[in-house]
């Protein structure tokens, strides 16, 4: 049974897959169901905005290298540094993790006191990777073959395969993902399908 905070009337889901897997295309229709979405993605780039502790922390580690030239992080320099070597992005990790969380926090204690039944979607691109899935009610997978990730990531970004992949094999593999999922959404499927698999996904949410 869902694991519910039942004072705050407060389900908690948290929501993942991998790269180009359709996440936000999922969590923006939790959100027009009513869902509090909290877009961790979104959270990481606020959290080293220029001017930031997040920001000056990362420059302290890996360098001004991954600026640009107005101040602001090159998000392409510093991943093409933490995807290649992992004792990098765990660094780069135990600096944003942290702020993230404390950030996610907040939204999370506003949804409390909004009053009534409250879903809250914690959209999180590392919840396997980070041991997060226990902390949910619910864990919702968007799930699509790795092949049609890279085409797809190759298609919104350009750049190679081969960089995709590195990406790719960065994350939690697809079995790791599929093994903590409570309720698993085909991406692959046409976009006019994903409405009625989010509906059901909802009602299952909810436990209708």
């Amino acid at each position: 049974m869902p694991r519910r905070d039942e004072e705050s009337r407060i389900i908690r889901v948290g929501l993942t897959g991998g790269i180009a897997s359709g996440k936000s295309t999922v969590a923006q229709l939790l959100a027009a169901h009513g869902a509090v979405v909290i877009d961790y993605d979104q959270l990481s780039r606020d959290v080293v905005a220029v001017g930031s502790e997040g920001l000056g922390q990362v420059v302290d580690i890996f360098g001004e290298k991954v600026l640009h030239d107005d101040g602001s992080l090159n998000r392409a320099v510093l991943g093409s540094i933490v995807f290649a070597d992992p004792a990098a992005r765990r660094r780069l990790e135990g600096i944003i993790h942290p702020l993230v969380e404390e950030a996610a926090r907040r939204v999370d204690d506003r949804a409390r006191g909004a009053g009534g039944q409250v879903v809250v979607v914690h959209d999180i691109p590392l919840l396997v990777e980070t041991g997060r899935a226990d902390e949910f009610d619910t864990v919702v997978v968007t799930d699509v073959d790795p092949a049609e990730q890279v085409r797809r990531v190759v298609e919104r970004d350009g750049g190679r395969e081969e960089d995709a992949w590195a990406r790719i094999r960065a994350q939690a593999s697809r079995q790791e993902r599929l093994e903590v999922a409570d309720i698993v959404i085909d991406t692959a499927r046409p976009l006019e399908d994903l409405p009625g698999e989010v509906d059901r996904a909802w009602d299952r949410i909810l436990g209708k």
